[in-house]
């Protein structure tokens, strides 16, 4: 009983984290302390998981919410403009994407798709085509489950509950099996160097592990990508043979992916 109860209560405290920060977007671990009346090393244990669970990002003395949530979508540009007309903004970049993207599949190929909002919207736009579908991601398993023209493959893994995706070992040793003819692949930031980083240290071996099973590898960015954020190294431009990005991004980043033999595609 007294175990369930501890359960109970970090269960309740972590949600309360969460819901602070997406009122203030940072807070550190002596506020969150105070207002919860617990003492800061049981935040720092709340913050330890919760970044595990990538519900929120962990710096120094204390928390942010996750860039790329819809919380943290706002930048300071945005501070302005209603949540619902940035984030309308930003789906209409990941829509044109992923209308490119369709175009380079090919009727009968094996397509890889990463976890994230432009892979799914990529996703949508394969129904009804005679494809296989190799994901980890449950969102992409929602939109192509009912369609008898996908042959739909899901790698296995541990669930990662907020960002509904399989990870782990197991999702690693099930990409070792595969061979595909395209990976679209999604990340959190594209350096001015040309390297392709991620903010998840769960997300960056598995991104690695795909882009060594295909054919052909398809970033898909969004001009908010450049720089982005993220401190993960995934690959670099040697490694992508499309970048498909939007008008935005930044021009020399974009002349260092040609310069290493990768097409741009702006949509």
């Amino acid at each position: 009983m007294r175990c369930y109860r501890q359960c109970v209560t970090s269960r309740k405290r972590h949600a309360q984290i969460v819901e602070s920060l997406r009122s203030t977007g940072v807070a550190s671990v002596r506020e969150l302390a105070e207002n919860l009346q617990v003492s800061e090393s049981t935040i720092r244990r709340d913050l330890i998981l919760l970044d595990r669970n990538g519900e929120l990002v962990r710096t120094y003395g204390g928390a942010a919410l996750p860039r790329g949530s819809a919380e943290a979508a706002e930048t300071e540009a945005d501070r302005e403009i209603p949540l619902d007309v940035v984030m309308s903004r930003h789906q209409a970049l990941k829509d044109a994407i992923a209308e490119e993207a369709v175009k380079l599949v090919e009727d009968d190929s094996v397509i890889v798709l990463d976890i994230g909002t432009t892979p799914l919207a990529i996703a949508r736009r394969l129904r009804g085509r005679p494809v296989t579908v190799i994901t980890s991601s449950l969102p992409v398993l929602d939109v192509l489950r009912d369609d008898d023209a996908v042959r739909l493959v899901m790698l296995g893994g541990v669930l990662r509950r907020n960002y509904q995706s399989l990870v782990g070992s197991l999702t690693e040793q099930a990409l070792r099996q595969v061979s595909a003819d395209l990976l679209f692949l999604s990340c959190t930031g594209v350096r001015p160097n040309g390297h392709v980083v991620d903010n998840m240290a769960v997300e960056a071996p598995l991104k690695q592990a795909m882009v060594e099973t295909a054919g052909k590898v398809v970033l898909v960015a969004a001009e908010t990508k450049f720089p982005g954020t993220g401190s993960l190294r995934v690959c670099s431009f040697s490694d992508i043979d499309v970048l498909i990005t939007t008008s935005g991004a930044d021009p020399n980043t974009l002349q260092l992916c040609r310069e290493a033999d990768g097409k741009v595609i702006l949509a």
